[in-house]
């Protein structure tokens, strides 16, 4: 069996002489106490050194990483596979796959090779021959350094460390810097309280302020390169009749010094801020073209890292920062925050308030993407970033043309444009809401004349010939011109009027009542022509 043991100084390839030994893995120490004994056990047969660290650095990663690198995959061809036969103990079961897939050579790894290494790494100096102890410290010591400055960045533009630390003190110099301006105009309020109104913006105050001192030298004191025209007349004219108090010198001196700090702390923050910036689209410009700076770099603080922040889903990087109201809202069981850190993105801003969580959501989905590509990507272009922001101002402007635009129903054609009808909003008074009557609609009116027409028995004299119709009608028309002669014009407009009536809308009733009427008359005549016969 053969042994592949890593140094620092190179790889070393030792003969198992006797293999009975490492079946008693609790009793294996005892063999390798003394160098006499060790060498009985294994004995050396190759060893490969490295030329320089960084060869050395390239070796060890690959080892890390359970790679097969280009010194070992050399030394294996050259020493190993003359006795393919042979099994080879190693250390990493990642690699010894790597080693059976590429050179086709058994490897074992088992809790017995561990022991192995063990002992072999105590007898180290008696076993590898050739090699100073003081060489081999050093190239232990030197390639322990190299190895933690690999691990500990991948790049040496990638420090994300930095921009935890900007952004936090960023933070803390915008609290000291309010706790400092609200003191100042505080203090010097006293002096000259009519000041604070004229001057809004909090670093010319300052700059006035350490300029005047006392408010008595406003009139002789050029404020032209700290305010406008306007508002120095403005200082001035208010300083003639101010209502504050009198302080002495050494009142002014300490506001004055206080005012020194503002201004320093200020030019500091800018000075900061603009660093910030720079690192920002060094590491994440794909981030920082999608969310800013500010918050691009508050992202990756509340993370930890940019590796740390790219692992988490969509969802979470939504919510950062707002996991105190998530788990109140958990709690509680009512609606989740849909936003955290992310609202203070310039795309959230400035969206209307029920398109909010909306962006903020996509807004996440596409950051998640633009984080782990700038995590583990190569690249070191925005872009991505570029893309997917316009991506969004796109879709961010379709919401908010919603309400207003029509959009056709495919979504792809253009939207027809109505004609115009101009609707009048004059109302007609409706009369029929005045009746007390319960009104009938016309259909029950038509059923009910139906049912009743159903009802009536059917007669003969209901429908007479067409013959004696036109009989009776000629009948009525003589008796009509007869009583016209006797009554007056009038009587006969009117009694001409219904005649008219009845003859344009004749109805069966009238036709029934016509018939009885002529009936009886006839019954007359023949009782008189009866009569007269008989006298």
């Amino acid at each position: 069996m053969l042994v592949l043991f890593e140094t620092a100084a190179g790889y070393a390839i030792f003969k198992v002489l006797n293999e009975s030994k490492l079946q008693q893995v609790d009793s294996l120490y005892k063999e390798f106490e003394t160098p006499e004994k060790a060498n009985k056990i294994v004995k050396l047969k190759h060893f490969e050194k490295f030329q320089d660290t960084t060869e050395a650095l390239a070796a060890a990663t690959a080892l890390v990483e359970g790679k097969l690198g280009k010194s070992l995959k050399k030394v294996l061809k050259k020493v190993v596979a003359k006795e393919a036969h042979e099994q080879l103990a190693i250390s990493d079961a990642k690699l010894g796959g790597v080693i059976k897939e590429k050179l086709d050579l058994s490897c074992v790894h088992s809790p017995a090779v561990a022991e192995l290494m063990r002992c072999i790494r105590g007898q180290m100096e008696s076993l590898i021959t050739g090699l100073p102890p003081r060489e081999m410290s050093a190239m232990s010591l030197g390639l322990a350094h190299s190895l933690s400055r690999y691990k500990l960045k991948f790049s040496p533009d990638k420090v994300d460390t930095m921009i935890v630390q900007a952004i936090s003190l960023l933070d803390d110099l915008d609290k000291e810097l309010n706790n400092y301006i609200m003191r100042c105009r505080e203090w010097y309020g006293w002096h000259f309280p009519e000041l604070g109104k004229v001057i809004t913006d909090n670093l010319a105050y300052c700059k006035s302020v350490r300029k005047i001192g006392d408010r008595t030298n406003v009139a002789s004191s050029d404020l032209s390169d700290i305010l406008p025209e306007e508002i120095e007349a403005e200082v001035k004219l208010a300083a003639e009749i101010s209502m504050g108090t009198e302080v002495s010198e050494e009142d002014i001196g300490n506001i004055r010094h206080l005012c020194d700090q503002v201004v320093e702390i200020s030019e500091y923050r800018a000075q900061l801020y603009d660093y910030l910036k720079n690192r920002m689209m060094a590491i994440a410009p794909n981030l920082t073209v999608m969310v800013g700076e500010l918050v691009g770099a508050r992202l990756i603080s509340h993370a930890g890292s940019l590796l740390n922040l790219a692992k988490h889903p969509a969802s979470t990087v939504q919510i950062l920062g707002a996991e105190k109201a998530l788990f109140r809202a958990l709690k509680t069981r009512k609606d989740t925050p849909k936003y955290g850190l992310i609202y203070h993105a310039s795309l959230v801003g400035q969206t209307t308030a029920k398109n909010k969580g909306k962006i903020s959501r996509m807004l996440a989905a596409k950051a998640a993407l633009a984080i782990r590509y700038d995590a583990l990507g190569e690249d070191t272009n925005a872009e991505m970033g570029a893309e997917n922001r316009a991506k969004l101002e796109a879709r961010l402007r379709q919401l908010e043309d919603k309400g207003i635009r029509r959009i056709s129903g495919t979504g792809k054609a253009m939207a027809k444009v109505e004609k115009y009808q101009h609707k009048s909003e004059v109302r007609i008074y409706d009369p029929s809401g005045d009746s007390t009557i319960p009104s009938t609609s016309k259909k029950r009116k038509f059923e009910e004349v139906e049912e009743e027409d159903a009802t009536e028995p059917t007669t003969s004299a209901v429908k007479p010939k067409k013959a004696k119709r036109e009989l009776v009608i000629e009948e009525e028309q003589a008796e009509t011109s007869a009583a016209a002669e006797e009554t007056p014009k009038k009587k006969k407009k009117k009694k001409d009027k219904k005649a008219e009536e009845e003859m344009e809308e004749p109805k069966e009733e009238e036709v029934v009542a016509v018939t009885e009427t002529t009936e009886k008359k006839k019954k007359k005549k023949k009782k008189v022509k009866e009569e007269q016969e008989e006298d």
